[in-house]
């Protein structure tokens, strides 16, 4: 038999399963699968692209996530065993790989308890994130640039798919702001948590004479919409600016004028794009954010629940959600959770999961999922 403490765990990782199974509902997700392959079978599916990117796309999130929870019920199931045939063979070396499996499949299940608590309206959609550098001058627009490549580097770790839409460059260094989506499921529900303003604390490398700087940046995420969503701009409610693409890129990209800025008068909301060669392209991305964001901004109005969508920090003290200290210490404390940690250095890099989750679990205690 395990020992008591090993028994304890593996008591507590079966109850956790059964508990996901059961907020999962995985007999709700056999006949959702069951519905989308039907729909995903009529001939003419294809004939509305729109339509059929929505099915398939549907379809293979759920099928991922019933295979993923059909794996760790298997591992599961094989632990108990895995300990047993370890005691028996009487080496510790088996006893090692037991309770590796162990703690691998703690991790595994930590996340799908995560997984369970995205039961916003959103949640499940991608994301729109948009950072925007905050007071601190130069050392604020580093620190935004920092952020993105924060995000970017966290969405490379869970191999998500993303797409920077829009980056507007300072003069000295960093960005002034810049917008990407994020392309995987429940992207939004995962990284709303990361909204609002964060406090960067360094010597700043931009001072010749070594002082300490605090800076901040604002980060904005809001959900992608669905096609049945999109929202009617009349024509006499935009304008539309072309101009040449700003920053790196390649010789096409700097010198025609593809880069798209998109205005709508009525509330004044900007949105761009330049990421493509082509000015229809970057216009129909930039209608895309544009209409996220109105929608964004109705809701809002019609509903104080939404009021998290969008939230329009000052980039200033008041507001901040975390803190990130280089200088005189090592500390990353995020206020809302109290969750900290002092590996600043894997944090920048996208180590950002107990973070999130932590901020997941709080929105869920606090009731405030949005």
């Amino acid at each position: 038999m395990p020992s008591l403490e090993v028994q304890e765990r593996l008591n507590e990782l079966a109850t956790k399963v059964s508990s996901i199974g059961t907020v999962l509902d995985v007999p709700r997700m056999l006949e959702k699968i069951t519905e989308l392959e039907a729909e995903a079978s009529v001939p003419n599916l294809w004939d509305d692209q729109a339509n059929a990117q929505r099915v398939t796309s549907k379809l293979s999130t759920i099928q991922g996530e019933l295979r993923k929870f059909e794996t760790v019920q298997g591992r599961n199931a094989d632990l108990p065993v895995l300990f047993e045939l370890a005691e028996d063979a009487g080496d510790q070396e088996s006893i090692d790989e037991a309770m590796k499996e162990l703690k691998a499949l703690e991790a595994v299940v930590a996340e799908l308890e995560i997984r369970t608590l995205l039961s916003g309206e959103y949640d499940e959609r991608e994301a729109l994130i948009t950072i925007r550098s905050g007071a601190g001058g130069v050392d604020a627009a580093d620190w935004a640039e920092m952020l993105l490549r924060m995000y970017t580097r966290y969405c490379e770790r869970h191999g998500w798919t993303y797409e920077v839409y829009d980056t507007s460059y300072a003069e000295e260094a960093g960005i002034k702001s810049a917008t990407f989506a994020v392309k995987a499921p429940y992207a939004y529900g995962t990284l709303s948590v990361e909204q609002g303003t964060h406090r960067l604390v360094r010597i700043s490398p931009f001072d010749n004479q070594s002082r300490r700087q605090t800076s901040f940046a604002d980060v904005e995420v809001i959900p992608v919409l669905e096609q049945a969503e999109s929202v009617d701009i009349p024509d006499d409610d935009l304008r539309v600016d072309v101009y040449r693409s700003s920053g790196p890129g390649g010789q096409g990209v700097n010198t025609t004028d593809s880069a798209v800025r998109l205005t709508h008068i009525p509330t004044g909301i900007v949105v761009s794009c330049q990421n493509e060669r082509s000015q229809i392209q970057n216009k129909a991305t930039a209608m895309v954010v544009l209409q996220a964001k109105l929608l964004a901004n109705q809701r809002q109005a019609e509903r104080a629940k939404m009021d998290a969508l969008k939230d329009d920090s000052g980039g200033s003290w008041g507001n901040q959600m975390r803190s990130y200290v280089l200088h005189p210490y090592q500390m990353v404390k995020d206020l809302r959770t109290n969750e900290e940690t002092g590996n600043t250095g894997a944090v920048l890099d996208g180590e950002i999961d107990e973070l999130v989750q932590a901020g997941i679990r709080w929105r869920k205690t606090n009731s405030a999922t949005p």
